[in-house]
């Protein structure tokens, strides 16, 4: 028995980043026999309360990084904000870094994936990297009022994004302006809703694409996923979806792609952001896939064979449950559960603050208006309001 113990080995997958994603990743990796490695910022953040081996250090150290990856089989993410040049430095000595800085770069920098994917045919808003408040102007000017100004690099959740509806307020954007950050300005897309679609590749180039989700957004955050997408025709969503892969190829993403689409009256879509590592527009596969995005980016970055990506039941509903007037969550799931024994909640570890992303509800079933009120009811429950 000893000696058949010793001479097998786990997989040793590195996540740097300890929020809520790297925790769900974690528990993906339970049922798989991978073992989870971290790097967090702090020793009580989302995934260190969960995950057994973690190191705690600072994701922009060279030393601290490299040291880290040593004991890994793979390195991925549980965000993009770790350095591209020292990743470049980790695949030279040898290491797997997935998704690779050179796919990256593109999740990281909203100016090279502008123009990456403009000309590799990819529907894009008109862009432009402007240098000044009198580019911005000019751009305004050129393409009509009003525009969208964007941070290059750094911006979530609505940060580090202007709607500039005059050319009086072309210079908000550049105030307080970080080193290397540039502003690219964007043509307004006067869109109906907005999509997710997301793609998981491994490195030997199998793919699998997600059912396409209506995201709904409200002050930047995502609120709610509703899986399917409503209304969607058939072919609308295989676009889509052959977007979502097309990217992933055109760039040579491993891991999970997410691509977050704008779509217009006329039924079209253009790219808004991308991010390649699990997505909150993901978070329905947890319970409503046949494999959820956790598992299958764990899959792809260690080139095991995709999983079945398709829906379990007609209508999923994801619903954010932001920081609100409730502190103790536990406690209150027995009134959610109570009501819906189909309901299905994650908790992500964290102290309530307004606004912030502590946990999400998952519900299901054959009708869609019946789903999205269970959802919203539990979710809004958890953020104090009964009446929800």
């Amino acid at each position: 028995m000893s000696e058949r113990a010793s001479s097998t080995r786990s997989f040793v997958v590195g996540i740097i980043g300890g929020g809520q994603l790297a925790r769900m990743m974690h528990a993906a990796s339970v049922g798989l026999g991978i073992r989870v490695r971290l790097l967090a910022e702090g020793p009580d953040v989302s995934a260190a309360q969960v995950v057994g081996d973690v190191t705690v250090g600072d994701y922009t150290d060279p030393e601290t990084v490299r040291n880290f990856a040593a004991g890994c089989d793979v390195i991925t993410f549980d965000h993009e904000h770790v350095p591209t040049g020292l990743l470049r430095e980790l695949e030279a000595a040898g290491v797997q870094v997935r998704p690779g800085p050179a796919a990256l770069i593109h999740a990281q920098d909203k100016a090279i994936m502008r123009e990456r994917l403009t000309a590799a045919g990819i529907p894009c808003p008109i862009n432009r990297v402007v240098a000044d408040p009198a580019a911005l102007q000019a751009f305004g000017d050129e393409h009509g009022w009003p525009v969208i100004a964007k941070t290059s690099r750094g911006g979530y959740d609505g940060k580090g994004v202007w709607k500039i509806d005059t050319a009086a307020e072309v210079g908000i954007p550049f105030e307080n302006l970080g080193d290397g950050i540039q502003i690219v300005a964007e043509e307004y897309v006067a869109f109906t809703r907005e999509l997710s679609a997301l793609a998981v590749r491994s490195p030997s180039g199998q793919a699998v694409a997600y059912p396409i989700s209506e995201s709904v957004q409200r002050d930047g955050i995502c609120v709610e996923t509703v899986t399917p997408a409503p209304g969607l025709t058939e072919q609308q969503a295989i676009d889509c979806q052959r977007l979502a892969l097309t990217v992933a190829a055109e760039l040579e993403v491993v891991g999970l792609l997410a691509v977050e689409l704008m779509q217009r009256d006329d039924g079209s879509v253009v790219v808004n952001e991308l991010a390649m590592r699990p997505h909150n527009t993901g978070h329905w596969t947890i319970d409503g896939s046949h494999t959820s995005q956790f598992e299958n980016h764990l899959r792809a970055v260690l080139d095991l064979p995709l999983g079945d990506p398709t829906t379990r039941s007609p209508w999923t509903v994801m619903t954010n449950v932001l920081g609100g007037t409730v502190e103790d969550l536990p406690s209150a799931l027995l009134h959610c559960f109570a009501r819906d024994r189909r309901l299905r909640v994650q908790l992500y570890g964290k102290d309530v603050k307004p606004g912030r992303k502590v946990g999400h509800v998952t519900t299901y079933g054959d009708d869609l208006a019946d789903v999205r009120k269970r959802s919203r009811h539990a979710a809004g429950y958890l953020m104090g309001d009964p009446d929800a």
